[in-house]
């Protein structure tokens, strides 16, 4: 298969072209291709690594910390630093990805490359569930506002009033992102360096207050383990962990607008990663070390506060930081949805260049390279995830879950886009691999299964409260896949089966196991029996997903296997 020019423009995936569902525009350029180029390239390492560190930064601090000292006490310190490790692994995989082939919103395409149209429409379906999170952010803004707004917010759930001030949030959101990208850059920058200040100088001010020596090791309370050192695993979930460090890979989806993305995009999400892991571990030692006695007097698991810092500052006597921190309330989480908010809004164009969505949402604005169209869609997909769940710690147990499957599905991408190339190497005179582009990370052939075993892990360590409503939404994808108009161009159904079964039965596996396990389930298969099964399927599943993409690719049109748009 011969290298392409380098001067020609990228060609569109498959259903892009003619006929498909981004057919050509008037002058006969592919419609997805268009509209990429309409895409303002504004965004430079700080304005990146801001938005990272938005996104993870957002309501995550004004609950984790609590919600992981109730599930492990002290040892929650281990969570957070299990999940920053673990994290950054994963967001290697996906810097790879964005660094190699950046696009708006690649988290939805790149799976579609490299796994084909099943893959493609449930990976697809769960980002679109996932603008759900934004909501989640909305939800914490409303929880903290009750201390000021009676009646907005009771018995974990938001009110009809509250839902109303919630839905009117939520429009100012869109609006503000309805201009261009470099406004949103600016505001971003000025919401995040808040976001910095607010929670140091809440640590520095509880420190200054006094604090209880020897707190960590304290065998009064049950030492620094008091349930044990696998409550450390329930806390990345349960706990609220993986959701607060989730959001890292937003830079990625802005590759598409990045002024030397294969440069940036790396350095800005790990800088972002470890900014926000220092930020979490300094808030946890801060909540254990000046928590009353008062209030342990029924260890960790009875500290319980419906707005965890602000009442602790008024505990002790601190009025100016908590008046700060219930401001602080709107603000934080309100940055993250705010970035929320443009990532689902270039999630949704992406969904419609997959042809998941019609191409009345692909459009890009012209004027402000905004997609409008698609942030009215998210709009309303947020208001209707206000309704069923309303609170806070239900929204984040079911969207934490939609974005370690999409991580997953990354994983699997990158190892098939290099297992094809290799295959395409062997069969060349030269012996390399044609187009091959900068901005590949070292170690990735063992980095990506790790990456793929640890998403899984942390999906299982969610408990089957939570899957038991996360795995089948996502399952749903499959009828959607069968129902969907095919482009004229798209392989025999059965083929497409065939390249995507791994993540159909990846999914009934891990739904299978939480029944039958020990985070939530029957308890049938007990620990640590539970977690070392979801190792091996997920090693077994990601050797024959990669096998799956590689042929996938070997069999695709040219302008599939070479590459993505940008």
């Amino acid at each position: 298969m011969p290298p392409q020019p380098p001067s020609s423009p990228p060609p569109a995936p498959p259903g892009e072209g003619p006929g498909g569902p981004g057919g050509p525009d008037a002058a006969g350029v592919p419609l997805a291709l268009s509209q990429e180029h309409r895409l303002r390239r504004d965004l430079g390492f700080w304005g990146l690594t801001s938005i990272g560190f938005s996104n993870i930064l957002g309501s995550g601090w004004l609950f984790a910390a609590m919600f992981a000292a109730q599930t492990a006490g002290p040892a929650a310190l281990l969570s957070w630093i299990a999940a920053g490790v673990l994290s950054a692994l994963v967001a290697l995989v996906m810097v790879e990805l964005g660094a190699t082939r950046p696009e708006g919103g690649g988290t939805a395409r790149w799976p579609l490359y490299a796994s084909g149209r099943l893959v493609g429409t449930m990976i697809g379906w769960s980002v679109l569930l996932s603008v759900g999170g934004t909501a989640a952010e909305i939800s914490a803004i409303m929880q903290y506002a009750a201390h000021y707004v009676p009646g907005i917010f009771h018995h974990g759930s938001l009110t009809w009033p509250g839902l109303a001030l919630a839905s009117g949030m939520s429009v100012l959101l869109t609006a503000l992102n309805w201009f261009a990208v470099r406004m949103f850059a600016r505001l971003n920058n000025l919401v995040s360096l808040l976001k910095v200040i607010i929670p140091l100088l809440t640590v520095v001010a509880l420190f200054l207050s006094g604090t209880h020596a020897g707190r960590l090791t304290d065998t009064a309370h049950g030492g620094f383990a008091p349930y044990g050192y696998a409550a450390c695993l329930t806390a990345l979930a349960g706990g609220g962990i993986v959701y607060s460090v989730n959001g890292f890979q937003a830079p990625l989806d802005f590759s598409g607008e990045a002024r030397r993305p294969r440069r940036t995009v790396p350095a800005a999400v790990l800088t972002g990663i470890g900014l926000a892991v220092a930020v979490y571990l300094l808030l946890q030692l801060a909540f254990l070390f000046t928590v009353p006695d008062a209030n342990l007097a029924h260890g960790w698991q009875g500290v319980s506060f419906d707005s965890p810092f602000g009442q602790l500052a008024l505990l002790l006597n601190l009025q100016w930081l908590a008046t700060l921190l219930y401001a602080d309330a709107v603000i934080s989480p309100g940055g993250s949805a705010y970035v929320g908010v443009a990532i689902d809004a270039r999630h949704t164009y992406a969904l419609a260049k997959n042809g998941l969505l019609p191409r009345f949402f692909m459009r890009i604005s012209p004027s402000s390279g905004a997609a409008r169209r698609a942030l009215v869609l998210n709009l309303g997909v947020i208001v209707v995830f206000l309704l069923p769940f309303g609170g806070w710690q239900s929204i984040v147990s079911v969207m934490g879950d939609m974005y370690l499957l999409i991580y997953a599905a990354s994983a699997v991408a990158v190892s098939a886009f290099r297992a094809h190339d290799r295959e395409r190497a062997a069969g060349l005179a030269e012996g390399r691999a044609p187009g091959r582009v900068e901005g590949r990370m070292p170690g990735m052939r063992w980095i990506a299964p790790v990456s793929f075993a640890v998403a899984s892990e942390f999906i299982y360590w969610s408990g089957w409260h939570s899957l038991r409503v996360a795995l089948p939404l996502v399952l749903a994808g499959l009828p959607m896949f069968l129902l969907l108009r095919r482009p004229p161009d798209a392989r025999p159904r059965g083929v497409e089966l065939r390249h995507g079964a791994w993540l159909v039965l990846h999914l009934a596996v891990l739904t299978a196991v939480s029944g039958l396990g020990s985070f939530g389930g029957t308890g049938a298969l007990p620990a640590p029996y539970d977690s070392l099964t979801v190792a091996v399927v997920s090693l077994a599943v990601f050797v024959w997903a990669v096998r799956s993409g590689a042929d996938h690719l070997r069999t695709a049109p040219a302008r599939v296997a070479d590459g993505l748009n940008g």
